[in-house]
């Protein structure tokens, strides 16, 4: 917490009983979780979920309970809990990629006659292209806590078999850019899904 510590000094004598990267890792399962649920919730509006659809809603809730286990097992087994959590970040950035692949078809008609694959109708109105993208953030936020950097802050991490990546950052500077993406990737989405109401309601 040095950097809050830098600007609030007493900050240094608080003590948490998870480290940043156990804390990170647990918002990201938590994450995994709630996504697959808001996905139920916004794929049932429509009355019926077509195959393609379950897929991030089964996926969520297992990627989360694997992402729990991964914690318990990294109390006794770190390599073995790292390269479950590993997995199943890569699984999630896959799903994300591959959702927004079916939102992105469905927005911009690529098949359409020329002249009509793109319009702005369609891009309110499709389900939103970077919305699935979630489940990538969440890959990506979540490798940057699987792995351990040593030394701390210096950018190199320590991969599976005792393999070295080196960064062109730090972790932590990675944690800020990585929630970065992901507020602006929710702002130019909730825009665009907003947008069907013509903004009406002042609150949107």
């Amino acid at each position: 917490m040095y950097h809050l510590a830098t600007l609030f000094p007493p900050v240094q004598r608080v003590r948490l009983p998870l480290t940043r990267d156990q804390i990170m890792l647990l918002m990201a399962a938590a994450n995994e979780i709630f996504l697959g649920i808001d996905i139920y919730l916004a794929h049932s509006i429509s009355g019926t979920i077509v195959p393609n659809e379950w897929i991030p809603i089964i996926f969520g809730p297992i990627a989360g309970a694997l992402l729990l286990l991964a914690g318990l097992i990294a109390l006794r087994q770190r390599p073995l809990a790292t390269a479950i959590a590993t997995l199943t970040f890569l699984a999630s950035i896959g799903v994300g990629l591959l959702g927004a692949y079916f939102h992105f078809v469905r927005a911009i008609l690529p098949f359409a006659p020329h002249g009509q694959q793109v319009s702005v109708d369609l891009l309110v109105w499709a389900p939103p292209i970077l919305g699935p993208l979630t489940f990538s953030m969440v890959g990506l936020f979540g490798l940057s806590a699987a792995w351990v950097e040593d030394p701390p802050d210096s950018g190199t991490l320590v991969l599976l078999g005792g393999w070295r990546l080196r960064l062109p950052y730090s972790k932590t500077r990675a944690y800020f850019f990585i929630v970065g993406l992901g507020t602006l990737a929710t702002v130019i989405s909730s825009v665009l899904d907003h947008a069907r109401t013509g903004f009406q309601n002042p609150w949107l």
